[in-house]
């Protein structure tokens, strides 16, 4: 059995995330000792590693916990995980879309603007300030 700190210490997170984490669903109450200190076996610190692998690659503390959730159901199979991690990449797709929007609009923007001059001649601040109505 290990303590929030040995967990916190192995994995690289801090006791706040750990306790969040167990608030959370996604890792399991621990038993307490008797002087009331939480005991975690061992596989906790594999569940840690787990959720901060799978944060890394874009999932959210939601769909970590779906994830979880079909690793226990006994009807689920890897299709039902490819079918998340497949929808995970069309939400980055989407995401990298609207970024290259948003870089393309401030492009426009810094283009237009000579950097010179008072504010009420910034062409971004104009910009900015253009109502399509």
């Amino acid at each position: 059995m290990l303590n929030i700190g040995q967990i916190a210490k192995q994995t690289g997170v801090t006791v706040e995330t750990i306790r969040f984490y167990e608030k959370q669903g996604l890792i399991a109450a621990p038993q307490r000792s008797e002087a009331g200190y939480r005991q975690y076996p061992s596989e906790t610190v594999k569940r840690v590693r787990f959720i901060q692998h799978a944060k890394e690659v874009g999932f959210t503390l939601k769909d970590i916990g779906e994830l979880l959730a079909l690793r226990r159901e006994p009807g689920s199979s890897c299709t039902d995980i490819k079918l998340c991690a497949t929808q995970k990449i069309e939400d980055v797709d989407k995401k990298i879309q609207e970024l290259k929007r948003i870089r393309e609009a401030l492009a426009r923007m810094v283009m237009k603007c000579s950097g010179r001059g008072p504010l009420s001649t910034c062409a971004i601040l104009e910009e900015l300030e253009f109502d399509e109505d």
